[in-house]
């Protein structure tokens, strides 16, 4: 159960970070047809990778708890 948990969590963490490579991703064609500046791309590529380690330690925490829940029982 423990190795399914920290598989899951693994998966999770995976997306996540596929998410954040979309999204610089988008971040860099907004850059190049200049609708955006080399500033505000940096700026957004900060909060995007923020926002990626928040979730990432959330999911990181959860599976620890459920780890700890599963060798309670």
């Amino acid at each position: 159960m423990k190795k399914i948990v920290k598989a899951m969590g693994e998966k999770c963490k995976v997306s996540i970070r596929n998410i954040r490579r979309e999204a610089n991703e988008d971040l860099k064609k907004l850059l190049k047809s200049k609708e955006i500046s080399e500033d505000h791309e940096k700026s957004f590529e900060k909060k995007v990778q923020t926002i990626t380690d928040n979730h990432i330690k959330s999911v990181d925490e959860k599976v620890s708890l459920k780890e700890k829940e599963i060798m309670t029982i």
